[in-house]
């Protein structure tokens, strides 16, 4: 597909994602069930409509919409790592925000105790009702803020231990050593703090059980300001793969660039990580699926790369509610088992073109 196919892949995902919208309101614990005829006609029964639109609306949908912008978030950090460390292996996690995210959440937990277990039980039951969880507003919000605030500090440590951002290679040495010692602080953390495994393990898998209005909002206008950056900033991606001579001779400034590339790389990422846990491959895998049938710049490729990666979580986690109902597979294993699986087939099917082409 060239570049005149650009308008038809981003009409094919976004009707891609309103089909995607309207499965997912009519699954839940259940399993199945069409909540859309009571809604739409709720003179034939106007109990269970106002029980559906409760559901729906208060439940279903902001969830599936907060799975899409979630997913959308990832994804355009996913093509941001990809193009500044030139590399089609690098993830948004590269920069240690996911290790600075758990840290985060992990010493919340220690420090919350029984309550923060409470809403680990919550969230591993995936589906529950928003209600159950009212309770603990105060605690999700607090959980949601140092996962935010680690994983911004975690990319600021990054930043500090690499001297800036001159050096792509040591930028990426620096994001792995940041992930390993915060990971160990982790685990740490939980080893005097065993009340809090299972909240911990319930956002080390991922999930969107608990997304509502508010945290749709929130990823929604921060998936804006980064898109709106990210297509002012695709010129110098596309310099840096040419090389950074070739960039310099093009007269762009790279040093502040890569640092607003690596802002919007921490912008998109925290806030995602913070309102869903670790989600794994979405961001890997979205600006792969979108090489694969389209060649263009790295301005449309991160818009491309977004709207996969949305609408890519978003069919996970229906299938995730949907598999084993009435329970619910955790969206983050979903993705990986995906995504792995994904990958491991890109792998072998470019080896086999490489030893074709070598006979």
């Amino acid at each position: 597909m060239t570049v005149r196919g650009l308008p038809f892949l981003i009409w094919s995902l976004t009707v891609l994602s309103l089909i995607l919208t309207l499965l997912g309101v009519c699954v839940g614990s259940s399993g199945f069930e069409n909540l859309l005829q009571p809604l739409l006609h709720p003179e034939l029964d106007p109990s269970a409509s106002a029980m559906a639109e409760q559901i729906v609306y208060e439940i279903r949908l902001p969830r599936t919409l907060g799975a899409w912008a979630a997913g959308a978030l990832l994804g355009l950090a996913g093509a941001v790592a990809q193009g500044l460390f030139r590399n089609p292996l690098a993830d948004p996690y590269l920069l240690g925000s996911a290790s600075g995210a758990s840290l985060g959440v992990a010493l919340t937990l220690a420090v919350l105790g029984g309550s923060a277990g409470m809403l680990g039980g919550n969230m591993m039951n995936g589906g529950v009702v928003v209600s159950v969880f009212s309770g603990n507003v105060l605690v999700r919000l607090g959980l949601t803020g140092a996962a935010f605030v680690g994983a911004v500090l975690a990319v600021f440590l990054t930043l500090a231990l690499s001297k800036g951002v001159q050096h792509t290679l040591r930028l990426l040495l620096a994001g792995v050593v940041v992930g390993v010692v915060l990971g160990a602080a982790t685990q740490l953390v939980l080893l005097f703090s065993p009340d809090s495994l299972q909240a911990m393990q319930a956002f080390m898998l991922g999930s969107t059980a608990m997304v509502g209005w508010t945290a749709w909002a929130l990823m929604v206008g921060v998936w804006v300001v980064c898109v709106l950056a990210a297509g002012l900033l695709g010129r110098v991606l596309d310099g840096l793969s040419l090389g950074e001579a070739t960039a310099h001779s093009l007269g762009l400034p790279l040093g502040s660039l890569r640092v607003a590339l690596v802002a919007v790389l921490a912008l998109a990422t925290g806030t995602a990580v913070a309102q869903t846990g670790l989600i794994a491959f979405v961001g890997l895998a979205a600006p792969h699926l979108v090489r694969s049938v389209i060649k263009t710049t790295h301005s449309r490729l991160m818009l491309l790369a977004s709207l996969m990666g949305g609408a890519l979580l978003m069919a996970a986690d229906t299938l995730a509610r949907w598999l084993i109902a009435p329970q619910e597979l955790p969206v983050g294993v979903l993705t990986a088992v995906l995504g792995g699986g994904y990958l491991l087939w890109l792998m072998h099917r470019n080896s086999r073109a490489f030893a074709g082409g070598a006979s």
